[in-house]
């Protein structure tokens, strides 16, 4: 079994997303030797008609972002979905390795640096983030980027934080 990478996305609140890109996206992952844990497909279970749901599929993906060996987030929009950005942030606070694809061509920054908020880069080296950065499905494999190496058991280069 590969390492665990837990996809922080937007795409399940969709069927046309979820049916796409999503498993596009997955699929590239799990070829590159990803196990993934993708949260809309592992909270099926959760029955959405009883009270406390939302506050189950919270924890649930609260626990899943923790108990993963790393996190691949989906960063599309101006500004990226919320739940996404809260995942993110858990995972770069638990000193997880983080991977962030956007192929979303819009800027959304305060930085010049950055092509979005400078926080979502707390988690990257300050050099050599752009390894870490993936704008196209065809990139996830590249083995010239981090998320290869470190699928095949490489080590990263020093993390922020």
């Amino acid at each position: 079994m590969g390492k665990t990478l837990y996809l922080a996305n937007p795409y399940g609140f969709s069927a046309q997303q979820m049916a796409g890109p999503l498993q596009e996206i997955k699929s590239a992952l799990e070829a590159a030797g990803a196990t993934v844990w993708e949260p809309f497909e592992r909270n099926n279970q959760i029955d959405f008609s009883k009270a406390g749901w939302a506050y189950q599929v919270g924890q649930a993906d609260l626990r899943d972002v923790r108990d993963s060996d790393g996190t691949f987030a989906i960063v599309n929009g101006c500004p990226p979905d919320e739940g996404v950005m809260v995942e993110l942030g858990m995972a770069i606070a638990w000193n997880k390795p983080v991977f962030l694809f956007r192929d979303d061509f819009r800027r959304c920054t305060d930085s010049e640096t950055y092509p979005l908020n400078l926080m979502l880069f707390s988690g990257l080296p300050e050099n050599g983030w752009e390894g870490f950065w993936y704008s196209s499905v065809d990139g996830i494999a590249d083995p010239d980027k981090a998320l290869a190496r470190w699928l095949a058991g490489g080590e990263l280069q020093h993390l922020g934080g």
